[in-house]
């Protein structure tokens, strides 16, 4: 049976809304129903010169839509997911949301502000254009130089003004950008992982919210939905809900299910200009999680930590837990020296499995056939990359050496690899080569125990490297309150020789990895 009435969609007059609604209105078509879009200005489109945190109550981009609905003016909304209230007005409802989008952000920066060394390209003390508060959060814990400049209108109207100078960069989500097909080629323009740069709840979804008494149109509109994608969002919005949040609280949450298991990333400041607690966490079940991790979100209290790193000023471990009350100690217990290379064999690939070996290997300019490609072993290894002007083709993403040895392995094929590495490295990644032949072991540097280092007296301890567990038991040991975080399974399985169990290990190891770690104690 076919439903004779004519459909009106409601929809936002920005271009990004419009082709929301279009993309909607041409899926209703296909199931037989005759429909036309109904523009509707909102708070959020008629407010341009407040940022978002500013603005008065929550849903400013979707009050007058829904009021529409409700007085029966259109019969189906089309909505940013992320824009949503999370609590639906009395009679509505949420008949389907959509198949996910790309959920990450974008940083789109002038080609003249561009600086490879730095975190994000952009050069220090740049101008970037958000008026998001959950983004400027996240960006200050990454980049303290930067200055933050409110960034109001819609997709076309922002990009115009970082072309008109306004800004040396802006933030964008990736769904909108992709959704119009913008010619960015002017821009240097950079894809943020999500669960580095967390984004907003529902980011890259789409709601379709129509009157709840409405059954004839939910058996249309529901064959639209996406059960998985509405699985993994109600749990992102079920976090934002338990806060009492809007699209203007500076909350993170980016849910993925893989291996039958949700895997959620958060990060959640008290307000824009401070630091964000971040947290990791796994469950088999979406039955109270959202509870539990803002339940620990909430508990997060400071203690003392000892990292067995020298931190430099900008390290994002030390800045967000600081800023969240905790004493942080950077003491490395070796230290590192160059030891001198002769010719570089022609190569295929290089891969890093450490930044000294980056350093250590550049520093003495290394002549490189130009089509070489670089691997590294992880994010940190890739930004000390970057900070010698070269961009790897390959990252390691997991907190298990051996897993990114064999990734590595099946990328490279029959190609051939050298390894800079440390003197008597362990050789992890290339032990996961079936042809040996084809690898090149140089040692650039070596590393020496400190004889000087001092043991803090701290409550969390994270040992980021086998050479600093051993350093370190030659000096002390771990007490059973203390609890223990290994950057990866090299160094757990050392703590294990020490008789350390228990460990815990990171999502990621990096900086932002061992910072959830910490956080989760």
């Amino acid at each position: 049976m076919t439903m004779e009435r004519k459909i009106i969609i409601g929809s936002r007059g920005s271009d990004l809304a419009l082709w929301q609604a279009n993309y909607v209105l041409r899926k209703i078509q296909k199931l037989g129903l005759i429909a036309e879009i109904k523009i509707i200005t909102t708070q959020g489109d008629a407010i341009q010169d407040l940022s978002f945190d500013k603005l008065e109550g929550k849903g400013f981009f979707t009050k007058e839509i829904e009021d529409a609905l409700l007085n029966k003016e259109i019969d189906l909304a089309v909505h940013s997911h992320k824009d949503l209230p999370t609590t639906s007005p009395e009679g509505l409802k949420i008949a389907a949301v959509s198949e996910r989008e790309d959920a990450a952000e974008l940083i789109l920066i002038r080609k003249e502000c561009v600086d490879n060394t730095q975190k994000y390209a952009f050069k220090k003390n740049a101008i970037v254009g958000t008026s998001s508060a959950r983004r400027k959060s996240q960006l200050l814990a990454f980049r303290k130089d930067i200055k933050l400049e409110d960034l109001r209108g819609n997709v076309p109207t922002r990009i115009q003004k970082l072309r008109d100078k306004k800004y040396d960069a802006i933030m964008l989500a990736a769904a909108g950008v992709e959704r119009l097909h913008i010619d960015l080629s002017e821009f240097k323009v950079l894809r943020l992982d999500p669960k580095e740069f967390i984004p907003a709840p529902a980011q890259g979804v789409l709601g379709l919210q129509i009157r709840e008494d409405d059954h004839e149109l939910f058996e249309y509109v529901h064959k639209l939905n996406s059960e998985k994608v509405e699985d993994i969002i109600g749990i992102e919005r079920k976090v934002l809900n338990l806060f009492d949040g809007g699209c203007s609280l500076p909350l993170g949450v980016f849910c993925i299910k893989e291996d039958n298991k949700f895997k959620v990333w958060t990060s959640k400041s008290d307000a824009w200009n401070t630091m964000p607690k971040r947290l990791y966490f796994e469950s088999f079940t979406s039955d109270g999680f959202a509870q539990k991790i803002v339940n620990q979100l909430n508990a997060i209290k400071g203690k003392s930590v000892l990292i067995t790193r020298d931190l430099k000023e900008d390290s994002f471990f030390k800045n967000v837990l600081e800023g969240n009350g905790y004493k942080v100690e950077g003491v490395s217990f070796i230290e590192t020296k160059e030891v001198k290379i002769s010719a570089v064999p022609k190569t295929d690939w290089v891969f890093f499995a450490s930044s000294n070996a980056v350093d250590y290997f550049f520093s003495q300019n290394p002549e490189l056939f130009p089509k070489t490609k670089f691997g590294v072993i992880g994010k940190s290894t890739e930004q000390a990359l970057k900070k010698h002007n070269r961009n790897a083709a390959f990252v390691g993403s997991v907190n298990d050496t051996k897993v990114v040895g064999k990734k590595f392995a099946k990328t490279v094929g029959s190609e051939t690899v050298l390894f800079p590495q440390a003197k008597g490295g362990l050789r992890t990644i290339q032990q996961q080569f079936e042809d040996a032949g084809k690898l090149s072991d140089l040692v650039v540097y070596e590393t020496v125990k400190k004889e000087n280092a001092k043991l803090p007296d701290s409550e969390i301890l994270v040992f980021t490297s086998p050479s600093n567990v051993e350093s370190f038991f030659e000096k002390g040991k771990i007490t059973a309150t203390q609890k223990v975080i290994a950057i990866g399974k090299s160094t757990e399985k050392k703590l294990l020789e020490y008789g350390v169990e228990n460990c815990l290990l990171p999502a990621s190891f990096d900086e932002v990895g061992l910072a959830e770690a910490v956080f989760g104690i």
